[in-house]
């Protein structure tokens, strides 16, 4: 951009899933989400770049990453993918079929206010669906410039042609450019996806402890709805886990019994498929271990800030929630 001259500011509209079943069907011959990973945040990124060498002159005010989610209950990669840098998450419904709700509309109207309200000058949108025409038509009628890319197809087209029509200019992502983003199903989340729903494996019984106490309970059914989910989860607390417990001595035991608790309410609010992503462990995202502890300190009621030896206890504990239901054996 040339000093003095005003930046023209652009924003980058996703349609996710567009973008991972077209990238999907290229690059590994996959028709659903849980044949494939994505490295979501190195994806962005990499959108990102291209569109700055695109628009060299412009500012980018933000990339909008419209997905869907079961009951719009963020999954794990959502949750980090909403922590980066100039990215907001949208998300629509997920029905029990896996059929998306809400997200065309969204783009839709979201492409429509930046240009209602002069906050763009241009906008990058990455989408196939027909639906997108008359937002692309009100954005230009705003004097707004509409940049259409798209993944590049196995064979014929996969976006519509009157969409190619109307956008100003158009590109396709060769699959080099998405290669490095997209793999298989690794071997743990292959070997977790076929037991959703299926009873968790119980250890021997000694005194009550956590694994007794979530031990004998079923998997979350996937067709279950959020609130019984929650309320399902209500009903596992333990009673030990809220106490007087004091910053000069944390029980190991009632620590790690929180970190279960939090890993079984996981498991039910945030479905088995979503948690088994997070296999094999231990490490865990940045903001998924910040919400972990949080959690924690919630129900034990105290800050865990000063006593790292406690962190470790709540992470061992969900952990070994986690690993349970998944009958997951660490080697």
């Amino acid at each position: 951009m040339l000093p003095g001259l005003p930046s023209r500011r652009y924003a980058i509209l996703i349609d996710v899933g567009y973008l991972y079943a077209a990238a999907a069907e290229l690059l590994l011959d996959a028709t659903s989400r849980r044949d494939y990973r994505v490295d979501a945040e190195k994806l962005i990124k990499s959108l990102i770049e291209r569109a700055a060498i695109r628009l060299s002159d412009g500012e980018l005010l933000r990339l909008y990453w419209f997905d869907a989610a079961r009951d719009r209950v963020p999954t794990v990669d959502q949750r980090v993918i909403a922590n980066m840098d100039y990215v907001k998450v949208r998300l629509g419904n997920l029905n029990s079929r896996g059929q998306q709700k809400g997200v065309d509309a969204q783009i839709r109207s979201d492409l429509e206010l930046l240009a209602r309200h002069r906050a763009i000058h241009e906008a990058i949108l990455l989408a196939g669906d027909e639906d997108m025409v008359p937002a692309v038509e009100v954005a230009q009628a705003y004097g707004v410039r509409v940049h259409l890319w798209g993944v590049e197809p196995p064979y014929g087209t996969n976006q519509a042609e009157r969409l190619v029509w109307e956008s100003d200019t158009v590109e396709t992502i060769e699959s080099e450019e998405l290669k490095a983003y997209f793999t298989k199903s690794g071997t743990a989340a292959a070997a977790t996806h076929g037991m959703v729903g299926a009873p968790m494996a119980q250890p021997e019984p000694r005194v009550p402890n956590p694994a007794v106490v979530f031990g004998t309970r079923q998997s979350v059914a996937v067709t279950m709805t959020a609130a019984d989910a929650l309320a399902q989860a209500e009903s596992a607390r333990p009673k030990f886990v809220r106490t007087t417990q004091t910053g000069e001595k944390l029980d190991p035991e009632t620590v790690r019994s929180i970190g279960e608790y939090v890993g079984h309410k996981w498991l039910l609010t945030r479905g088995a498929d979503n948690i088994a992503d997070l296999l094999p462990g231990p490490q865990l995202p940045t903001v998924i271990d910040k919400e972990l502890l949080v959690e924690a300190e919630k129900e034990l009621g105290y800050s865990l800030r000063d006593h790292p030896e406690a962190r470790i206890w709540v992470r061992d504990g969900f952990w070994e929630r986690v690993h349970r239901e998944f009958d997951f054996d660490e080697e």
